[in-house]
C-alpha cells in the first residue's frame, strides 16, 4: 500500500504503507531485518499496537517473514510482490481518481509530460 491518498487511510495502513515504500525504495533489502515494533513505534511517533498491526498486515501478504525470538524480515521475492501488489492497487484505487482531479483542473497531457523531469 502506498501513501498516497492516505491521509483518510487508517494509521495502521499508513505505516503499511511507509514500510512498503521504504521496501521498494531499498531503505530495508531483502533479507534485511525490521526494527522492533517499539522502535519502529518511537522513530514515527506511533503506537506500538498500531505498528504490530502494520506488521502483521505484511506478514499476512508474505512480504515479511517472522524469526522467533528475533524480529521481522523482508522476505525473499518481497520487492518485485510489492512492485506488483503497488502497480496493481495503484492503477485500479489510485489512478481514476488522480485522472479525474486532472480532467476537472484542465491539465492536458502534454503539461503533464513536460514535467516529467521538473
Amino acid at each position: 500500500m502506498t501513501v498516497i491518498g492516505g491521509e483518510e487511510s487508517p494509521v495502521y495502513l499508513r505505516l503499511r504503507g511507509m514500510i512498503s515504500a521504504m521496501i521498494l525504495d531499498g531503505t530495508y533489502a531483502e533479507g534485511d531485518q525490521l526494527p522492533s515494533v517499539r522502535v519502529f513505534a518511537s522513530e514515527h511517533g506511533a503506537n506500538p499496537l498500531t505498528v504490530a498491526k502494520a506488521y502483521q498486515s505484511l506478514q499476512d501478504k508474505g512480504y515479511v517473514t517472522v524469526k522467533r525470538g528475533i524480529g521481522m524480515f523482508v522476505a525473499e521475492g518481497a520487492i518485485d510482490q510489492l512492485r506488483v501488489d503497488e502497480r496493481a492497487q495503484f492503477l485500479t484505487e489510485f489512478w481514476p481518481k488522480i485522472r479525474q482531479h486532472i480532467a476537472r483542473l484542465g491539465i492536458e497531457p502534454a503539461e503533464l509530460l513536460d514535467r516529467i523531469d521538473a
